[in-house]
Parts: structure tokens; C-alpha cells; sequence
């Protein structure tokens, strides 16, 4: 029987705030279906601003972040699962409104439980995590809209975070001409590493401020948005298409609809979180075949121990990785 296990505890009383490992006891658990004994986590940008005091993620302390989890099946009440199975969680409320992750045991809703595919150990599945499965379920939606290897070179802003860092992986896998993009001037070496063919600066990206300029790519994976997304958008070729999952560069999009009623071009949302289960078996199983890259390990900036989060978060806040924090838990 469990009694206690360790979790990385965000608390807040007053004007006191605080990020720290700690020793829970099993009874402060939410209640789930199924209970997971944690192999590996990551750190994401979301993990990030849900150890800071003014991240606005976490609405109630004390609270244990962790957007993404890999682990064994503990028990379950579910008949989907059984004890020893091997499983990922990513995205709805877990790590938001629900303990997350970064945790030696998780209880979660059966819904949110994904089969760890074949072809994939979870550790892998922890460096995909949730912005791998983003990044992937961004090129899939591309690839639904006519996007293709021989139709163009395609472009991968903010390349060096963990959305960008897969994505760019997953196309050099699949046979496309990858452009990177990155305000990191060190970072062409790592890029070219993990399969881009060309790597430019953020400038670059944005020199041009006019509706329509150049058509230079099919398409692109955008996890920045703001004024880079109005700039990649001017720049996509006709018919093209730009999946959007995130929001670093600030929520405003300062563009016209010029680029969708002059060349038709697609702006695709991409939401993870709520992504349909069925979808997601699907979408993890491509992953662990016809998507994954030869080059998944190096995406990985470092390993860490769960007690060597609390230093490890402001890395990811401050952009000063390239790839992806993997935490060993168990």
C-alpha cells in the first residue's frame, strides 16, 4: 500500500510563493480511473509558468504541475487497462486543474490514457511529450490540407523549443525540404543536426512587414504567433498552409486577409489539449512508426532527476534551451 510519494509542490500562501519537492501523502491525490506509477515527464513552456508566481495557470495551491507523464498502470478501474501496461498522458487538465506529472504517482480520468504504442519506450514518449504529439498533430494537419515533400520547402519557426525542435525533426523524416527559424544565433549547429537543410534568424523571418511578400514556403509549423506569424503568413505560397499552436510571441495577429483571398492560404489551429482519445491512439501510433526520426535522442537538451526541476524551470521560461528537458522520475 502507498502511503506517501514525492512531487514537485508549487504552494502559495499569502505573499509567500514557493517551488519545491516534496513528500505528499497518497491520500492528496485526485480522485481517477487509473493510477500510474511515473516513469518520465519534461518540462514545457506551460510547466514553466506554473512555477512562477505570475505564470496565471494554476488557479488553487497547493498544486503539482506536469503537463505530459509516461509511466505503468498501478491500477486501474477501467477494463482499457491493466496493471503493468505501459501509457502516456498528455494535455486536458493534467498539470492545469489536475495534479500533473511531475510526480512519482499520478490518478488519472480513463479518457485522458493513451497505450504506449509498439516501436516506442517511454522514455521516447517523453521526449515527444506534449509538444512532440503538437508538433506532430500540426504536420498531420498540413499534410490533410495537400501539404507534401515535393511541393515545396516548409518552415519551422522558433525551432529551438520543443514544438519547433520535433517538428523539424518529424519533416526531415518524412522527405521535406526544412527550413529552421530561430532568434538564438548559436543554434544552426543543433538545428542542422536534427534535419533542417537551411537555418535563418527571426529577423529574417520578419524583414518583410507587407501584406504579401515573396512566396518562399508551402508551409510552416508557427508555435510563436504574434507579428512572425503575420510575416510567415505573407510569405506562403499559394494554396498553402500555417498550423498554429502557441502563443510566445503575443496573441495579436497583425495581419490583413490579404494572404487568404489573394492565395488562399490555410491558418490552421492546432489545440492538443483537448484532442479527441481516438485521434490520439491514432496519431501516437504514426509516432512511433512512419514519423519517428532517427534523430529523437538529440532532441533531448539534458535528463534531469525530479528534485533538479526547481532550477530547471526558468531555463524553459527564458528560452535558453535547445530541446527538450526530460525528467526522470522513476
Amino acid at each position: 500500500m502507498i502511503k506517501d510519494f514525492n512531487a514537485l509542490l508549487v504552494e502559495k500562501n499569502l505573499e509567500e510563493f514557493s517551488v519545491s519537492v516534496k513528500t505528499i501523502p497518497f491520500e492528496q491525490l485526485p480522485t481517477g480511473d487509473v493510477l500510474i506509477k511515473v516513469a518520465y515527464s519534461s518540462i514545457n513552456y506551460k510547466d514553466a509558468l506554473a512555477t512562477n508566481s505570475e505564470g496565471k495557470i494554476v488557479k488553487s495551491y497547493p498544486f503539482v504541475p506536469g503537463i505530459d507523464l509516461s509511466g505503468h498502470v498501478v491500477s486501474s478501474a477501467d477494463s482499457r487497462f491493466h496493471e503493468g501496461q505501459k501509457v502516456i498522458v498528455t494535455g486536458y487538465e493534467l498539470g492545469v486543474s489536475h495534479y500533473g506529472g511531475l510526480s512519482e504517482y499520478a490518478c488519472v480520468p480513463a479518457e485522458w490514457v493513451v497505450p504506449l504504442p509498439e516501436n516506442l519506450t517511454l522514455k521516447e514518449a517523453m521526449i515527444y511529450g506534449t509538444a512532440g504529439f503538437t508538433a506532430a498533430l500540426s504536420i498531420k494537419r498540413l499534410e490533410d490540407n495537400g501539404v507534401l515533400p515535393q511541393n515545396g520547402k516548409v518552415l519551422v519557426t522558433g525551432a529551438t523549443g520543443g514544438v519547433g525542435g520535433v517538428a523539424v525533426a518529424i519533416f526531415n523524416k518524412k522527405g521535406y525540404d526544412v527550413t529552421a527559424s530561430t532568434g538564438k544565433s548559436q543554434a544552426e549547429e543543433y538545428l542542422k543536426l536534427i534535419g533542417a537543410r537551411e537555418v535563418i534568424t527571426r529577423d529574417e523571418v520578419q524583414a518583410g512587414n507587407k501584406p504579401l511578400n515573396k512566396q518562399l514556403w508551402q508551409a510552416a509549423v508557427d508555435p510563436v504567433g504574434g507579428q512572425q506569424l503575420a510575416s510567415v503568413l505573407s510569405q506562403i505560397m499559394y494554396g498553402g498552409s500555417v498550423a498554429v499552436s502557441g502563443l510566445t510571441g503575443g496573441s495579436n495577429l497583425p495581419t490583413t486577409v490579404l494572404p487568404f483571398i489573394l492565395r488562399g492560404v490555410n491558418l490552421l489551429g492546432i489545440d492538443s489539449v483537448y484532442c479527441p482519445q481516438e485521434e490520439r491512439n491514432i496519431l501516437w501510433k504514426e509516432m512511433a512508426g512512419e514519423m519517428k526520426p532517427t534523430t529523437l535522442e538529440k532532441l533531448i537538451d539534458r535528463e534531469i532527476s525530479l528534485q533538479e526541476v526547481p532550477e530547471a524551470v526558468s531555463t524553459v521560461l527564458h528560452s535558453k534551451t535547445f530541446g527538450r528537458i526530460l525528467v526522470r522520475v522513476s
